[in-house]
Parts: C-alpha cells; sequence; structure tokens
C-alpha cells in the first residue's frame, strides 16, 4: 500500500522497519522536529527521522500539522493510508479525511483501556498482568476510534517501563502488517469503543516520581519500574536526590517511621513503609552514577534510622 507513516520516538520505528520490509510503498515519514540534547545542545533527531533516512524515504518535520502548508504536502503525496505510531501531535479531521482507508493508530494498551499519552508507564504503576497493542481507526477523540485488531503482551514480574515498551513497539510491528493485509482484503472488522470501560493515561510529570514512603511497599516497587527510564522514582538522602531503579516489595515489618532505612549492611538497603519493606536494589545519587545496592553502601554508607525524603 501507499503509505504515509508518522511517528517519533523508538517505540514506532520498528513498525516503520515492517512496513518497509514487508514490501509497503512508504512515501513519506512524518516527525516531530529536531531537537537540542544534551549539554553541548547539539541537535538530534527523532529515532524515526533517523530510521527512515536509512530507508531514502523522504521525511517531513512540521512543527504544527494543523498549517495549511503541510496539509497540501500530504494532499500531494496522496496517501492510500496513514499508520501512526506515537506521533505527538493531534491531527486535525483535515488529515484524518484524507487517506482513501483512514488513518490508523498503533496504540500501546488494549483499547478502551489506557488511553492516553502514557500508557505503557501507567498499566505497570496500576499493577496490571497483561496489556497488549490495538491498531484503531482514528476519529477526532483521543484514542477513541474504532478498534481494529488487539495483541495481548504478559507484564513480567520485573517489567519496567522501557522493556515493555520495547515488546510492545516490537509486538506493534507485527500487528500493523496483519491490519493493512485485512484493509487490502477488505476482510478488516471495526470494533466500536465503549467509553465506560475507559481510563485515561494521564501524560507523566517529573512530581510523580517523588515517592511517598507512607504508601504500600508494593505501590512504591511498582511506581519505580513504571517510571524506569522516564521521569525516575526518587527520594531525598541528606539534602540529595536520590534516584531508585530497582527495587523488591518485602512483607516484613520493622519498627520505626516509614521512610526510614532499617537496615544498611553489604547489599541489603532495607526502607520501611507504610506498610512492608522496600529493599532497594539499584540507586543513583545526585551527581553520581547508577550502583547496585553493595556499591552505594560501600561509596556512601547510611546509618540504619536514617529517614529518607
Amino acid at each position: 500500500m501507499k503509505i504515509v507513516f508518522m511517528g517519533t520516538p523508538d517505540f514506532a520505528v520498528p513498525a516503520l522497519e515492517a512496513l518497509v520490509k514487508g514490501g509497503h510503498q512508504v512515501i513519506a515519514a512524518v516527525t516531530q522536529p529536531d531537537k537540542p540534547k544534551g549539554r553541548g545542545k547539539g541537535m538530534a533527531m527523532p529515532p524515526v527521522k533517523e530510521k527512515a533516512m536509512e530507508f531514502a524515504i523522504p521525511v517531513y518535520q512540521p512543527a504544527k500539522v494543523r498549517e495549511e502548508g503541510f496539509f497540501r504536502q500530504m494532499r500531494e503525496l496522496s496517501p492510500e493510508v496513514i499508520v501512526v505510531a506515537a506521533f505527538g501531535q493531534i491531527l486535525p479531521k483535515a488529515i484524518l479525511d484524507l487517506p482513501q482507508y483512514g488513518c490508523i493508530n498503533i496504540h500501546a494498551s488494549l483499547l478502551p483501556k489506557y488511553r492516553g499519552a502514557a500508557p505503557i508507564q501507567w498499566a505497570i504503576i496500576n499493577g496490571e498482568k497483561e496489556t497488549g497493542v490495538t491498531t484503531m481507526m482514528m476519529d477526532a477523540g483521543l484514542d477513541t476510534g474504532d478498534m481494529l485488531e488487539k495483541t495481548v503482551v504478559p507484564i513480567e514480574e520485573e517489567e519496567t517501563a522501557q522493556s515493555l515498551s520495547d515488546k510492545l513497539s516490537a509486538a506493534g510491528g507485527s500487528l500493523i502488517l496483519s491490519t493493512l493485509k485485512k484493509v487490502e482484503e477488505g476482510t478488516l472488522t471495526r470494533t466500536p469503543q465503549r467509553d465506560e470501560e475507559s481510563c485515561y493515561a494521564k501524560i507523566l510529570q517529573k512530581t510523580l516520581g517523588r515517592i511517598d514512603w507512607n504508601r504500600e511497599a508494593k505501590l512504591i516497587e511498582r511506581l519505580i519500574r513504571g517510571l524506569n527510564p522516564w521521569p525516575s522514582a526518587y527520594t531525598t538522602l541528606n539534602g540529595k536526590s536520590l534516584k531508585l531503579w530497582k527495587a523488591k516489595a518485602l512483607l516484613e515489618e520493622y519498627p520505626g517511621e516509614a521512610g526510614q532505612v532499617v537496615k544498611a549492611v553489604g547489599n541489603e538497603l532495607l526502607i520501611k513503609t507504610g506498610k512492608g519493606t522496600l529493599k532497594a536494589e539499584a540507586l543513583q545519587l545526585e551527581g553520581k552514577k547508577r550502583m547496585e545496592a553493595d556499591a552505594f553502601l560501600r561509596g556512601c554508607p547510611i546509618e540504619e534510622g536514617t529517614r529518607l525524603g
């Protein structure tokens, strides 16, 4: 099929690769503008742009897709279908109505659950046992269009947002090929979403990562996994920011106040929570590199009774 692909981050790359290797004619890739990155503030290309350039696919980077000039460019390209994966801008009705077969989105959840910007992270934070990918026809709403196909992906016990994103992006690449095959054959079934079964996966803010030690250990552990790698879960130690990258929730209870270090020896850094105990396994103190708990305690000894946060 004659396709315009819209996507920006690493999550979208496997879908673009699948379309090209699956024999489709990707006539253009649309992605977000390059952005400054790092201390030197050099301009960095979005991952989708890098991959498109490898395939010699023309790249468009509109600051706003609602601009008339961008619409004219898309109309001249005359795609049969537009495939969207984590693009980062809301498409206007003029773009949605442009292709013969509409705009198909690759969404990283089992719709109608987890509509919105951060479905992968919230699935982990909320303790879901499985998630998946849904292909859907896009409409003017936020992830409200008719569902086309789904694939289920289990959430493992130590799953992080990064590891789950990698699995879902690969699954999305396979699923879009199946969906487009049915589009071509005319065998695709559209299933309307039930709004009452949906929940909103709101955008992540850095403040979400501040650990409330009064919460249950297993909820804090999910937060740590769900916000890894960004924006990360954190607390403070002696006035400095302390990120927690990996932890384990324990049922053991210790005397003291929530947030107190109850054991700090060898590779055991145990912190009392509102219910249960959190074993910190990988940490990063402000200005330092990430370390396993034993290495961290050798370089930064912590006295039992120290209060975090």
